[in-house]
């Protein structure tokens, strides 16, 4: 199953400053999200954004948050649970592309939700941390066994593309280097 950019929909879910300084891998995880939110811009993929209880756990980290829309502010924690967040999928998307925190609560439990309603889930495995370890490869296990799809998002920006020859590669290329 490859993904398509104009079928797809990328899903930053609760990249947050207080949440960030708790992750071993946080860096890795802004830069992460941030590279696949840029790509998205350019390629005409369209993204959601949320936040988990913000006045407890501040705002999306500043990077992120300027290249992304206004968040989706939600209590649950599958990003299904917010009414908000239903209303902000977009018809003819059926691949979701999934990035963010944490690997084991959140992003697990959007993406047990999605496939359940029949969408393709894509996990970008290294846009994705929990706190410990053991929560974070037990989770990618889980998602994988459910049906999601695990990659990188070096390889979503890729198929997004389809082709060297597409008008937004050499931008696209840029984000990887």
């Amino acid at each position: 199953m490859r993904l398509v950019a104009s079928a797809s929909l990328l899903c930053v879910i609760d990249v947050q400053d207080r949440l960030l300084p708790a992750m071993a891998d946080g860096d890795r995880v802004v830069s992460r999200c941030g590279r696949l939110a840029a790509a998205a811009r350019l390629l005409d993929v369209p993204a959601i954004l949320t936040e988990q209880y913000p006045q407890g756990l501040g705002g999306t980290a500043v990077s992120l948050a300027a290249v992304l829309p206004r968040p989706v502010t939600k209590m649950s924690f599958s990003c299904c649970g917010a009414g908000e967040f239903a209303l902000a999928l977009p018809p003819g998307r059926g691949a979701i592309v999934l990035c963010g925190l944490e690997t084991h609560v959140c992003v697990a439990q959007t993406a047990l939700d999605l496939l359940a309603r029949g969408y393709a889930v894509f996990v970008a495995v290294d846009a994705v941390a929990s706190r410990h370890p053991i929560d974070h490869e037990t989770a990618l296990r889980r998602l994988e066994a459910a049906g999601a799809i695990l990659t990188t998002s070096e390889a979503v920006l890729f198929e997004w593309c389809g082709t060297a020859e597409h008008p937004r590669f050499q931008d696209v290329r840029k984000l990887v280097r």
